[in-house]
């Protein structure tokens, strides 16, 4: 008979793993906004977020002004290939090295803009928009 008030400890008669939300779920979740924002040009999130997939957009706008073939795959590395704008099938490395680069060639930095929104209803969560600057 397992022991009673033992709950989510590593142990004979514990739970081996706690589902917990670790730095690799973070990094994925961070990809994945990512992605969509390159592909859609702006999105919903939470301020902690927004400024995360701030910083990384901004480092990969750098590498595609870059444009030589290291900087596609340290950016192909980053990006998801699942996410793909409906309208014409292009994926987000195209739309980074195709569209992005070239619209913020003549840019130091400075490539997209935080928006605060109101609180989210539910849990009053802070919100923001996240788009690009031209």
């Amino acid at each position: 008979m397992a022991a009673q008030g033992r709950k989510n400890v590593r142990g004979r008669t514990g739970v081996r793993f706690k589902a917990r939300y670790d730095r690799a779920k973070d990094k994925a979740m961070i990809r994945n906004v990512t992605s969509e924002f390159i592909v859609y040009g702006k999105v919903n999130l939470i301020k902690k977020v927004s400024k995360q997939v701030q910083i990384e957009t901004e480092k990969l706008i750098t590498l595609a002004k870059r444009g030589d073939l290291h900087s596609r795959r340290l950016a192909a590395a980053r990006l998801r290939e699942g996410i793909v704008r409906k309208s014409d099938g292009k994926k987000a490395l195209d739309i980074l090295f195709d569209e992005l680069a070239p619209r913020f060639k003549n840019r130091q930095g400075g490539y997209t803009r935080v928006l605060n929104l109101e609180n989210r209803r539910g849990d009053n969560a802070p919100m923001a928009l996240l788009t690009f600057v031209e």
